[in-house]
């Protein structure tokens, strides 16, 4: 099928080229983890993202991962995004096919992030907990785009898609540049020439013009 191919391929990229993680020295921070869970549908892949309800004391309204911090029975960092999304969203981690992970950064609110990108099946039944999340929302990874926006008196980097309702930045457009710069290229090379598929994303990159 096109999307177990897409994703596989993907896999092998974030294995074979890995994000560049962050410093942070000397920084005093809690240990956190999130998931980037991805889907395939009509023909495409979609990433799921949360807003925050504005009522929450950390990041609110803003779109997001599922994840959260560290708690003492999480033995690895996977544990936590795994165990993060299934109390936001109610998927379980069974359901969740891990590709890889994204380099781990801090954030400014005193959080070391480490990110994982995972597959879920598209007819996914998601519960969201209604304390922690909004909306949540299905991210179409071939269509986002990338434009400036100024937001809290700063330029910055973002993500759209369609019609711009949704705004994707900070940290989790950090994170999601780096799939972003993966899957682009694949897309383009399935749509146009699959014949070019190589068995590792890294030199589909190497022969699409991003």
């Amino acid at each position: 099928m096109p999307g177990n191919a897409f994703f596989e391929r993907l896999s092998a990229h974030l294995k074979a080229v890995p994000s560049k993680t962050m410093e942070a020295a000397g920084m005093t921070l809690k240990e956190a983890a999130v998931l980037a869970p991805l889907l395939w549908d009509g023909g495409e892949p979609w990433a799921l993202l949360t807003r925050r309800p504005m009522t929450m004391r950390k990041h609110p309204g803003q779109i997001a991962f599922p994840g959260g911090g560290r708690e003492s029975g999480d033995v690895t960092p996977l544990h936590t995004a795994l165990r993060e999304t299934h109390e936001e969203l109610g998927i379980r981690p069974e359901q969740v096919k891990v590709l890889g992970m994204l380099g781990a950064m801090p954030t400014i609110t005193s959080f070391w992030v480490t990110p994982f990108v995972g597959v879920v099946p598209a007819d996914v039944a998601l519960t969201p907990n209604a304390t922690e999340i909004e909306e949540v929302i299905r991210a179409p990874l071939f269509r986002l785009r990338r434009e400036k926006r100024r937001l809290y008196e700063v330029d910055r980097d973002v993500f759209v898609w369609d019609d711009a309702k949704h705004v994707v930045w900070g940290a989790t457009w950090g994170w999601s540049i780096s799939w972003w710069r993966t899957s682009r290229p694949c897309a383009e090379v399935e749509r146009t020439k699959p014949e070019l598929w190589p068995t590792s994303c890294a030199r589909v990159a190497a022969e699409v013009e991003l």
